[in-house]
């Protein structure tokens, strides 16, 4: 299983939220580019980067930062974040993004998504972020009525490559990924996924290992590496 950390961009810093809420970040690194080398010292091949304020906005916002982390530290990087729209997610690539993260457009237009999976085969991974097993979307502002795994089901249909689960009640609280609903999500689809929100310890990442047979392929962790609860080397050779 892949460990991968987390670099949280809000006003052109690392920060960590809590439970998404835009006013509750903690802030790490007042550089993102400081915060991707540490992850390269730190053994890191692949990280997950989010444009906190291009979630809220819409649009990509800090371009900057990314393109930077891209092109100095050789790290594989998954970009989401306001990418809403096809320029949007090209451009994104252009920086030397390895895929992007589509959320809010996903579950807002299917046919938006099946362009993007037909035009960036293997490119374009779903972020389901979901709020009492409901997905929440517009930088988790707005709840709605449709259940995670509906929409799981429907993005592996339109062509997308893996998803992200994240159970917005866990995010940024260290209490521990929702195993039960990421399992029922990975059993619903064919396509990898991914978990997210939660992670305090070691012990959660063992306990996240045994999904690997159900197809979660690996977890992205945040506060638990910035608060130095665990090293990433040390979560890493749990995995192997």
């Amino acid at each position: 299983m892949l460990i991968i950390p987390a670099i949280d961009i809000k006003d052109g810093r690392c920060v960590r939220l809590f439970q998404g809420e835009m006013d509750k970040a903690t802030i790490y690194f007042d550089r993102p580019i400081d915060a991707a080398r540490h992850w390269v010292k730190e053994g890191a091949t692949f990280i997950h980067v989010v444009d906190l304020n291009g979630a809220v906005e819409g649009r990509p916002v800090h371009t900057g930062e990314v393109e930077a982390i891209c092109k100095e530290t050789g790290l594989s990087v998954e970009l989401g974040g306001g990418l809403r729209s096809l320029n949007s997610v090209e451009a994104a690539l252009t920086l030397g993004v390895s895929r992007v993260v589509v959320g809010t457009a996903a579950y807002d237009d299917q046919g938006f998504l099946r362009a993007l999976c037909k035009q960036f085969p293997e490119k374009i991974v779903v972020g389901i972020d979901a709020r009492n097993g409901k997905v929440a979307v517009k930088g988790w502002k707005e709840t709605t009525s449709m259940d995670a795994i509906e929409l799981a089901k429907r993005c592996e249909g339109d062509g997308a490559s893996r998803l992200i689960y994240t159970d917005i009640s866990r995010d940024g609280t260290r209490e521990g990924v929702n195993v039960e609903e990421t399992l029922k999500l990975a059993r619903s689809v064919r396509i990898p996924v991914i978990a997210s929100g939660g992670i305090a310890t070691l012990k959660d990442i063992r306990g996240l290992l045994p999904l690997a047979a159900d197809g979660v392929e690996g977890v992205i962790v945040g506060r638990a590496l910035y608060n130095g609860s665990f090293k990433l080397k040390e979560a890493t050779s749990l995995s192997l």
